[in-house]
């Protein structure tokens, strides 16, 4: 009698733990060749050196990733373009355009668990190593640590050539399940975990570092702060769909100066589709010829699918576009509007007139002026546009005639895949 009850409340615990493990998640990076992400990072920031507010900025980050291959142990070889543009508001253009910012490119291997196996030359991601997950089924509640590391890139504010690392021990809580809907333009309702991810700084600089720095380096010497991220996981993909996060960093470098940066970032991912084939240039040529538009071009380039409109037409030496050009504009944005998932780069250029200066200048103005009209169309958001001037430094004919001078007086319209 004993033992068959014995038995029963086995079987009774064995029941429930087996329902109970039903309802837990493993959470694991899941990489397939040829994949293609995107994400764009928003971080509004103030910047304080030795305790007094130096300035305020907002910089959005835009990176694009493609998985190459993927091998046995499931880690994925990643290609990556980083693109960085930071505003000033104390310049007055924070409701502006965004300009097309600094490039960096990295390479590197990353796990199922997240981590990452990367060259040291790289200087992108700043944050490495995070998330990072234990190889086991989690349940709502669920703690774990994990060590990882930010490289800071010092090398414009303290000239220091190398990615200045500072390690950390993060601590993980698998919150909750939440139901939502994604980044991406499907909008797919679907149910994310929600993980909190925190850590805190404080690292001394090996003294022989500091010795070794180059010439003009004002080494940190000492690094504080903390790092507080809420992230939602998306299961299906295996992949972050996005994450906020609230930090503040300490800098005392080997000069007695100190950088104080505090602020809250908001991220979050995409999957865009690849515009630079033959096929979607040959779609979107013959889309432009089916709505009757003229002097315009669809090329592919090396960061994606360019439209390029030609004798575009503003108000002499101005950036306010004509009436007529509004219209042309507006059927662009219904191409425009079939890739969703892509950033745009506007491009302003200008035909030979005046002082090389005065064409950079309105070059520029003219590309913000074609931004802020897709943008004020509801073709993209803000922070999905960005522009680049060129003057007159790239034509694509002589400036020996009117005619000529025309073509060189166009806006490139790239429909970003790096």
């Amino acid at each position: 009698m004993k033992r068959s009850f014995f038995y029963s409340v086995t079987a009774f615990f064995c029941l429930c733990f087996s329902l109970e493990a039903q309802d837990g998640r493993k959470f694991e990076f899941k990489y397939r060749e040829g994949d293609n992400f995107a994400l764009t990072s928003t971080v509004d920031e103030n910047v304080k050196v030795n305790g007094r507010l130096n300035h305020h900025a907002q910089i959005v980050s835009r990176v694009t990733e493609r998985v190459e291959k993927v091998d046995e142990d499931g880690r994925g070889w990643i290609w990556a373009n980083f693109m960085t543009s930071e505003q000033s508001l104390s310049a007055g253009r924070s409701g502006g355009s965004w300009k097309w910012g600094e490039n960096f490119e990295s390479r590197f291997w990353r796990g199922r668990d997240g981590r990452f196996e990367i060259e040291s030359r790289y200087f992108m991601p700043v944050i490495r190593d995070m998330p990072v997950f234990p190889d086991r089924v989690l349940f709502p509640g669920d703690e774990w640590t994990a060590e990882g590391y930010e490289a800071e890139d010092l090398r414009r504010q303290l000239n220091v050539e190398e990615p200045f690392k500072v390690p950390f021990t993060a601590k993980y809580r698998y919150l909750r399940d939440e139901e939502g809907v994604s980044s991406d333009s499907s909008r797919t309702k679907k149910v994310f975990g929600v993980i909190s991810a925190k850590y805190t700084l404080f690292y001394e600089t090996d003294p022989s570092m500091v010795e070794g720095a180059g010439f003009g380096a004002d080494f940190p010497v000492t690094t504080m702060g903390f790092s507080d991220r809420t992230i939602w996981w998306d299961f299906e993909k295996g992949q972050i769909d996005r994450y906020t996060e609230n930090f503040k960093i300490i800098m005392e470098t080997l000069s007695g100066n100190e950088f104080q940066f505090t602020g809250k970032t908001s991220v979050e991912y995409t999957e865009f589709v690849r515009t630079a084939t033959e096929e979607t240039v040959q779609a979107v040529q013959e889309k432009i010829e089916g709505m009757g538009l003229e002097d315009i071009s669809v090329k592919k380039t090396d960061r994606g699918l360019t439209i390029s409109l030609e004798n575009i037409q503003f108000e002499a030496d101005s950036a306010r576009l004509e009436r007529a050009e509004k219209e042309k504009l507006r059927k662009i944005g219904e191409i425009l509007s079939a890739y969703p998932d892509n950033d745009l780069l506007i491009a302003g250029h200008t035909a030979r007139s005046g002082s090389e200066e005065s064409c950079q200048i309105l070059s520029e103005e003219r590309a913000e002026a074609v931004a802020d009209f897709l943008t004020g169309l509801g073709i993209r958001e803000k922070k999905h546009v960005f522009t680049q001037g060129f003057g007159s430094r790239i034509p694509i004919a002589s400036n020996g005639s009117e005619r000529e001078m025309a073509k060189n007086r166009r806006v490139e319209i790239t429909i970003l895949d790096r």
